[in-house]
Order: structure tokens, then C-alpha cells, then sequence
């Protein structure tokens, strides 16, 4: 007598060198990391550079007004004119620099590090490369070109980025997803791409080189981490318009300030012209500084969530069009579901028992390795407790599962054991004389319409009834397209399933749409005809018949462990390989969005409330009659604008960690996010400045510094 077992996979051997792999290459480092902030300080210096910083037409600005101020002070020195107040006045404005510099500066740095790592991981290994006369030539990988022929072997690197062309192996690509976990590459279908720097376990395969050096898929990551080289996306450019717009009008409304001052001096024969430094100090308070200082932060800042979600973006622009989204379009099977069928009731006929039907389709699933042969030989343990089955020796005759047959099962003593599809079995009974119960029809259609899959059990002659195998729908999922609807957000899940079940699926999942019976062709034209009607869309894929669509998408999730048309179609790229993962793309791209407009809306408020603080305490020597206005009893004209440049620099740096982890997000709607923002960042911009000129002023006036 033996056993009946269920097989089980040998784990492939794990290399000791895996170990040594950081658990997850993009992890997130803590905010302020000593190796980040080195650097960022010595950056905030490099980018004084008047070159730089004419890209951020604000802080250009506040430069050239800290120059201004520095040579009128250097002048100042060969005189008996006081110098105090102007070199306080000329370092907070550097100052301000240094900081706006310095946000930036430490996105990048983030980054840089981030790219650092992954240039570690970045070896030149000897490939094993065909010549065209079938020998094998021992080739560095940096020599390998598009097109050249390699054999990978157990413990050998993978010397470039290809396709398996021929062979199955386990590979270790912890290297670039962090995980530990091998995975099966093989040729053809939607497993053979495989990655440049990742590792051979077991077996071996003939790998065609796709990329030349300098292009990997490892390079191009390296190239798109770094901070620096990420381009500017529309919405950053129509808000630097705006800003610039901003500074350049009050930068003209300072300037005609001076022969204001000067023709109301003369007339009424009293007070005093403002020095250059208080005007100065005056339009750098005024123009939008703050969000001037941290909108390219928080841009950088933006794809570096997203990479520590081990996603590699192709564009800031893609990050964004995530946050824009208004369709989100969900493969059914991986994403919605589970993405294995599994058994989830017995269905007998009249006259046989749910225990004899759960005998015999145990017995017919033993040699079926699918999910589903696995899930019907647990349910039928779990439920009846039929466990250590018993066959004597030569007993079993396995049949294996045919597409022509459409079945699969077992031949003991006496007996056929099969089960397939309802209208293979029902043809296996009538050709042994059998016949079909009146109501196994109207059972099978039952579980269609339930959105399940029926599979027909048959013993002989004798139809015996109907395992209900079911799509499981992912915990949690209904409660996630509730909180993308909550966003404003469309669900549409994809599916190959006929309309009846998808209809199912999607009413359990709680989805808006469903398409059926999908062909890439249909994706295709599901997404043109969304942006048609004025939507962004965003989907996941991993083969290649999902490239068209990728790439039609406005955010295209491609699988790490799909084909290289897929990725190359995609603009984004999941090293982890979870579909479910593009729900959190979008919350990150709204974070964004969210996070730019919340510090936006700060800084205008901001300025605006430092105008009304100021302004009277600043010219109150000018015009006498504003000293009424000075509601906060600002001691002096001079500590006034001194407390004002102070706070405004501070500000800057006090918001550095909010423009890096962001606002935090939450699934409103966007009428309720607004008033949100609007509630904290637009009234406590208007607040803010008021106790925190006054505390400034106080603590000059205490210490005798204005």
C-alpha cells in the first residue's frame, strides 16, 4: 500500500550572497539621514550658482537681492553710515537662499543615495556568449551588444538584460525587487524577460541580449533616481508662470515705492527715503518665497515615495498624471481576486451525498497539480476530514488533464473517476450509458450566475454533480474601490470571463464597470473612448498583448516579472510586481498634487498676512498716519522688516519635512479636500505670520539687534 501525497516543489537552494542583499534597494531612509543632510548642505552652496537658480525665477530673485544688499553694505563699511541692521539684513536673505536651496538640495540627495546603492549592485561578469559558429567565448558583459547569444548556468549573473529564448531556470532578482523569493524565467510566454545583475539558482537557459551597455533596465533605474535630471511636468511649469507672475509685480510695485517715499518726504518735510536694504527685504517678504523655495522639492520629493514603494516611474509627469486619474482600469484575476479559482462547495445530484461526491473528486484531483485539483483535494479534507488516502500499488492509473478531452481523473478497480467541464462529463456519461439528472443544467447555470465556475464530477456511467470552484475576491478590495470612489475615481475591471460571471465579480467587488471577454483590441479601444470623454486613465499589464494599451494609458503599471514590450510600453514600472499596487500609485500622485496646492495656498495667504503686518510698522516713519495700522506694536521700522526677513526665511526650513513626507492624504472628495486645505493651510497662512513677526520682533528688541 502507498500514500497518496500531494507533490510538492523543491525549494531551489539559496546562494549565501543573497543574504547580503539590502531586504529592499529603495527602502526609505530616515528624513534626515546624516549622509543626506551632508550632502544637501554642500549642495545648498553649489546651487548659489546664479546659472541654477535662474531655472527658479523666485529665488533668483531673493538672490540678486541678497547681492544688492551685500555690495550696498560693502560700501557702507567706508563710511559713517551704521551697518548693523544692513548685515543682518544681507545674511537672512542669504539665508533664505541657502534654505529654498537647501529643500531642493535634500530631495535629491535622497535620491542620489537611492542610485548610489544601486550603482553597488552593477557588476561586469563574464558571460558565456555564442559565436556564430555555435562555440562558447568567455565575454565581459560590458562588451555584450543587442542581438548576442548567452548561456546562463546555475550561480552564474545574468550578463544583461534579454529574453529566454531557450530553457527554464529559478532566479534570484532580490538584486532589484529586495525580495528574497526566486522566481521561475522561462521561454515564451509572459515569464521569459529577464534582468541584467540578477542571479541563475537552478538549471540553466539561452538568454538573447535585447539592450546594449549603458542601457539595462539597472541603468536606466540609476539614471531616473536621480533627482537632479527629473524634468519638470506641466503643472510645475503653470505654477512657476504663476509665481514668476506674482514676483514680477511686486517686484515693479517695490520699485515705485522709492519715488513715492522720496516725493512724500519732500513734501511734507519729515521722515525718511527706505534704504535699499528695507525695500529689498520689503519684495523678497511680498513675492510667494516659500512655495518659490519647496515646489521643486516637492516634486522630487514625490517620485521618491513612489520609488520607496519599489516603483520606478519613467517621469515625474507619470506620478502626477497617477494623482489626475479619473479611470482606474484592474485586471480581474491577481488583482481583484485572489487569481487562482478554488473550491468552494460540493454540489451533488439527487440520490448521491455531498461526502460521496467529495470521495470521488478527491480521488480525481490527487495527480492534479493546477491550484484549483489543489484546492478541491484541501476542501475535501477540511470539510468531511478525508485525509491519508490509501491506494494499493499499480492500483491508481492517472488520467492527466487534455484540452481535447477536457478532463482529467483516475482509474481504480472497477471504477473511472473524472471531472471537467459540465458538457465534457455529461458526454463521458451518455457514451457509458449513463444519463444527465434533469436538474444538473439548472445547477450549472446556478453557479455561472453566482459568478463561479462549475466542474462536473463523474464516476462511470454515474454524473455524480458539481464542485463549485470561485474566484476569491481579495480581502478588503470592496472596502479600497469604496475609498477610489470616495476620490472620485472610476473602476473598470477587465476580465477574459463570459459577461455572467464578470457581472458577479464585479458586483462583489463593488467595481462601477466590468469588460468581458477582453482582447487587447478592446482594451485598447476602452481606453480611447475614456479619454475621449475627457478621463485619465491608468491600468496594469504584464504581457505583451497588454503593451498597446499600456502605453495608450496616461499611467501604465507594467509588472517587473512581464515582457519587455510591456515595460517598455508602460511608464511605470512595479520591481515588486503587485498589481494591486497601482490603487497605491494614484493615493501617492494625489499626495502630491495635494501636498503642492496645500503649501501653495500657505505661502500666498502667508504673504499676503505679512503685507498687513508689516507694511504699517515698516513706513509708519514715511507716513506717520500708518502707525495707527501697527496693530502688533512692532517696536521699530528697522525691527519690523528684520523680524519679517527672519520669519520668512524660517518658514522655509520649518516646511522642509511636510514638502518631503507630504500632506497627509486621505480619500475625500475633492470639495472636501479643499475645504480641508483651504480650513489649515489658507487660514493658517493668514495666521501664522502675525504671532511670528511679533515673537521676533520682541526677542531683536530684547537682544539690541534693531
Amino acid at each position: 500500500m502507498s500514500t497518496m501525497t500531494t507533490p510538492t516543489a523543491k525549494a531551489p537552494p539559496q546562494d549565501d550572497s543573497a543574504s547580503l542583499m539590502p531586504k529592499k534597494l529603495m527602502r526609505s531612509r530616515p528624513l534626515f539621514d546624516p549622509d543626506i543632510v551632508g550632502r544637501a548642505i554642500r549642495a545648498s552652496f553649489v546651487k548659489l550658482n546664479p546659472a541654477t537658480l535662474l531655472k527658479n525665477p523666485v529665488m533668483f530673485v531673493v538672490e540678486v537681492g541678497a547681492a544688492l544688499t551685500t555690495i550696498f553694505l560693502i560700501r557702507d563699511m567706508f563710511t559713517t553710515a551704521p551697518i548693523g541692521f544692513p548685515v543682518q539684513i544681507a545674511l537672512w536673505l542669504w539665508f533664505t537662499v541657502l534654505f529654498a536651496n537647501f529643500a531642493e538640495a535634500m530631495a535629491e540627495a535622497r535620491g542620489k543615495a537611492q542610485a548610489d546603492a544601486l550603482r553597488k549592485t552593477k557588476t561586469d561578469a563574464l558571460a558565456k556568449r555564442l559565436t556564430s559558429s555555435g562555440k562558447i567565448e568567455q565575454a565581459p558583459a560590458s562588451a555584450l551588444r543587442a542581438g548576442d547569444i548567452v548561456i546562463v548556468e546555475a550561480g552564474d549573473l545574468i550578463p544583461g538584460d534579454g529574453e529566454v529564448i531557450e530553457g527554464i531556470a529559478t532566479v534570484d532578482e532580490s538584486v532589484i525587487t529586495g525580495e528574497s523569493a526566486p522566481v521561475i524565467r522561462e521561454s515564451g510566454g509572459d515569464r521569459s524577460a529577464v534582468t541584467g545583475g540578477t542571479k541563475v539558482l537552478s538549471d540553466h537557459i539561452r538568454v538573447k541580449i535585447t539592450s546594449n551597455p549603458g542601457e539595462t533596465f539597472l541603468d536606466r533605474m540609476i539614471a531616473l533616481v536621480e533627482g537632479a535630471q527629473r524634468q519638470k511636468t506641466p503643472n510645475e511649469i503653470a505654477l512657476n508662470i504663476l509665481i514668476a507672475g506674482l514676483t514680477s509685480i511686486f517686484l515693479l510695485a517695490v520699485i515705485t515705492l522709492q519715488p513715492f517715499s522720496a516725493f512724500a518726504v519732500a513734501q511734507a518735510g519729515a521722515g525718511h527715503v527706505p534704504s535699499v536694504a528695507v525695500l529689498i527685504s520689503l519684495l523678497v517678504c511680498l513675492i510667494p518665497t516659500t512655495i518659490g523655495g519647496l515646489l521643486s522639492a516637492i516634486g522630487i520629493a514625490g517620485m521618491d515615495r513612489v520609488m520607496q514603494h519599489n516603483v520606478l516611474a519613467m517621469s515625474g509627469k507619470a506620478v502626477e498624471a497617477a494623482g489626475d486619474v479619473n479611470s482606474l482600469l484592474l485586471d480581474k484575476t491577481g488583482t481583484i481576486t485572489l487569481g487562482n479559482r478554488q473550491a468552494v462547495e460540493f454540489v451533488p445530484v439527487h440520490g448521491i451525498t455531498s461526502e460521496e461526491l467529495a470521495d470521488a473528486a478527491q480521488l480525481a484531483s490527487f495527480a492534479d497539480e493546477t491550484p484549483e485539483g489543489r484546492s478541491v483535494v484541501v476542501l475535501a479534507k477540511q470539510q468531511y476530514g478525508k485525509r491519508g488516502r490509501h491506494l494499493a500499488e499499480g492500483e491508481a492509473v492517472f488520467i492527466p488533464f487534455s484540452a481535447y478531452t477536457r478532463m482529467s481523473g483516475v482509474d481504480l478497480t472497477g471504477r473511472q473517476l473524472r471531472k471537467g467541464a459540465s458538457e465534457a462529463i455529461a458526454k463521458f456519461v451518455f457514451e457509458r450509458g449513463g444519463r444527465v439528472p434533469e436538474d444538473f443544467q439548472e445547477m450549472s447555470d446556478h453557479i455561472s450566475r453566482g459568478g463561479g465556475t462549475p466542474l462536473a464530477v463523474a464516476d462511470g456511467k454515474r454524473l455524480m454533480g458539481l464542485i463549485h470552484l470561485k474566484d476569491v475576491v481579495k480581502g478588503g478590495m470592496k472596502e479600497r474601490i469604496a475609498q477610489l470612489r470616495l476620490m472620485g475615481i472610476r473602476t473598470v475591471m477587465i476580465t477574459g470571463d463570459n459577461p455572467l460571471t464578470a457581472a458577479a465579480i464585479a458586483a462583489e467587488a463593488g467595481v462601477d464597470d466590468f469588460l468581458a471577454q477582453a482582447t487587447p483590441k478592446d482594451k485598447l479601444e476602452y481606453i480611447k473612448k475614456e479619454q475621449a470623454a475627457g478621463r485619465l486613465v491608468a491600468m496594469t499589464g504584464d504581457g505583451t498583448n497588454d503593451a498597446p494599451a499600456l502605453a495608450q494609458a496616461d499611467v501604465g503599471l507594467a509588472m517587473n516579472t512581464g515582457t519587455m514590450a510591456a515595460k517598455e510600453a508602460g511608464n511605470m514600472v512595479d520591481l515588486d510586481s503587485n498589481p494591486t499596487k497601482l490603487i497605491e500609485i494614484v493615493a501617492i500622485g494625489k499626495q502630491l498634487l495635494i501636498t503642492r496646492g496645500a503649501l501653495t495656498t500657505f505661502s500666498i495667504a502667508n504673504d499676503v498676512a505679512k503685507y498687513f503686518a508689516i507694511i504699517p510698522a515698516m513706513f509708519m516713519a514715511t507716513y506717520p498716519a500708518l502707525g495707527k495700522l501697527n496693530i502688533m506694536g512692532l517696536h521699530t521700522p528697522e525691527s519690523a522688516v528684520l523680524a519679517a526677513v527672519i520669519f520668512n526665511a524660517l518658514i522655509i526650513i520649518a516646511l522642509v519635512p511636510l514638502a518631503l513626507r507630504g500632506v497627509k492624504y486621505r480619500p475625500l472628495s475633492a470639495a472636501s479636500l479643499l475645504r480641508r486645505n483651504l480650513l489649515i493651510y489658507g487660514v493658517g497662512g493668514i495666521v501664522a505670520p502675525f504671532p511670528g513677526i511679533w515673537v521676533i520682533d520682541q526677542l531683536l528688541h530684547a537682544l539690541h539687534l534693531a
